[in-house]
């Protein structure tokens, strides 16, 4: 069952210490002395569990493993959280309903709105990837980007006394014709079916009005609340008042404020043609500023802002660059999530040159997240959900295109050792391993290492150097962070064995009392 495998991987790398397989299969001990066994690694599968001391094994379906790590978290935390285990039935309820509509849904043609929409498990690593906050189907399935759906925007007008704007908002002044003292302001129709009569007495004293809908559909990319129409080729992001993973996906006001700055740092940063090609010793290979991979890496700069003053975070609308201008000529981009998770026509999957492929990929991602932290002091959010990689005809990686202004921290602000912490669990945890352990699935007998110790060793971040020593890689705690509702901006990690040195990526074998 796809609901299982990111539950037990969150219970796995979170809360267990490995033991010695048992009949073949990865075995574990959990916080109440309980043994775990599952079926594989990278997905694993077929949970059975025996208390200490007893000699048979119980099956587990997706309720039975939700009631497990409920009570093995309250002994390891001494908490509880009601609240939770409905989240991760929601997820498994969901991607039922997905299934279904999936099956009777018309995929796009474009190869890279198909790898947007095919995330169906979603975050490896969390226990309720695909909750949608609890609703019914019929409220949010029609916005699903994994029901490959499409739909217009509802257009309002907001009275120009009450618009906030910042930045390149122009775009929005051509989705159709405001009023008279008015201007557009788009809406996600899920956000304002959220906000119900919030908004009436807006409407009632004519601060904001109807002025219909989109003329072309927009299609919902991963992140859900991010659209996207090709034939204008941009981007817009909105407020989604529902908890997706570890967050409200709401534009909260102080991300939105510090977002012209912010992004202007990135677009600094991925436009110093003066630096060397990615910032490695000797100056060849792709990076920011330079060539990556055989094309220029790129930033998707979120340009500007527009809400409205009685409403701010609920009616806010971000617009970000669309694709063609960064794209290099020939190449085309998919999602990383997608070429993890897979999808039909994977270049991952098809190629006949793993390693190469693999060298490619490494030359055109590593390099331009690595020159930004070390010259520039920016930490990109460099996970798969937010990485697009461009591929040549036949499938070669040739650029990586960055996205997101939100997630993205400055060393300035965070300091360099938590902006370098940060950096690797996007880029190498979440990323780097998951690109990796996809890609020796498909080919057996590829060592992805040495190509991503060759990679990191070629930049001049002391920090890189390190890491190929480092005894451990951090990895983030979604399963903890949630059963103690913490804010999920506040990342905690926990030590795993390097890869790059020999070690195991998951169990770091710490006492877990």
């Amino acid at each position: 069952m796809l609901a299982l495998a990111p539950l037990l991987n969150c219970l796995i790398r979170e809360v267990a210490v490995p033991l010695p397989s048992s009949a073949g299969r990865p075995a574990h001990r959990l916080p109440s002395g309980r043994e775990l066994r599952v079926r594989g690694t990278r997905r694993p599968a077929a949970p059975e569990v025996r208390p200490p001391g007893d000699a048979t094994w119980r099956s587990l379906d997706h309720d039975g493993l939700i009631a497990v790590v409920a009570e093995e978290l309250r002994v390891r935390t001494g908490v509880d959280h009601p609240g939770l285990p409905a989240e991760m039935r929601d997820s498994r309820h969901v991607l039922e309903a997905l299934l279904a509509a999936r099956a009777e849904a018309d995929a796009p043609a474009d190869p890279y709105l198909v790898s947007e929409q095919s995330l169906l498990t979603g975050h490896p690593y969390h226990p309720a990837p695909k909750t949608r906050g609890g609703g019914a189907p019929t409220g949010w399935l029609p916005y699903a980007p994994e029901a490959c759906a499409r739909f217009p925007l509802t257009l309002l007008a907001v009275r120009e006394d009450q618009v906030v704007e910042e930045g390149d908002t122009a775009a929005l002044d051509t989705l159709g014709e405001a009023p008279p003292g008015y201007r557009l302001l788009p809406a996600h129709p899920w956000q304002l079916a959220l906000l119900g009569d919030a908004l009436a007495p807006a409407f009632a004293d004519g601060r904001l009005v109807r002025v219909g809908g989109t003329s072309e559909a927009w299609w919902p990319t991963a992140a859900v609340r991010t659209v996207y129409a090709p034939e204008r080729d941009l981007f817009l992001k909105f407020s989604l008042d529902v908890r997706i993973t570890n967050d409200v996906r709401r534009l909260w006001r102080h991300d939105l404020l510090r977002l012209r700055r912010v992004d202007a740092a990135v677009s600094r940063a991925f436009a110093a043609a003066d630096a060397p090609a990615d910032g490695t010793a000797d100056g060849t290979g792709g990076g920011a500023g330079g060539e990556a991979g055989g094309g220029r890496s790129g930033w998707l700069s979120d340009r500007g802002y527009r809400t409205a003053r009685f409403a701010f975070e609920e009616l806010a609308v971000m617009v970000r660059d669309g694709l063609h201008a960064h794209v290099a000529p020939g190449a085309t981009p998919l999602l990383a999530a997608a070429l993890a998770e897979g999808f039909d026509g994977n270049p991952l999957a098809t190629t006949p040159d793993p390693a190469g492929w693999w060298k490619a990929y490494l030359a055109a991602v590593v390099p331009p997240a690595l020159t930004a932290f070390d010259r520039h002091g920016v930490v990109v959010e460099a996970h798969l959900q937010n990485t697009l990689v461009t591929v040549s005809a036949d499938g070669t990686p040739v650029q990586a295109l960055y996205r997101d202004a939100e997630g993205v921290k400055l060393v300035a602000e965070t300091g360099r050792a938590a902006g370098w912490e940060r950096l690797v669990y996007c880029l190498v945890v979440n990323h780097l391993l998951e690109i990796a352990a996809a890609l020796t699935e498909h080919h057996p007998g590829l060592d992805p290492w040495p190509p991503l110790r060759a990679e990191l060793a070629r930049h001049t971040a002391p920090e890189a150097h390190a890491l190929l020593t480092a005894p451990t890689l951090p990895g983030k705690t979604n399963l903890l962070l949630r059963w103690t509702d913490a804010d999920g901006a506040d990342a905690r990690y926990l030590p795993l064995g390097n890869v790059l040195t020999g070690g195991a990526t998951e169990g770091s074998g710490q006492d877990i009392g």
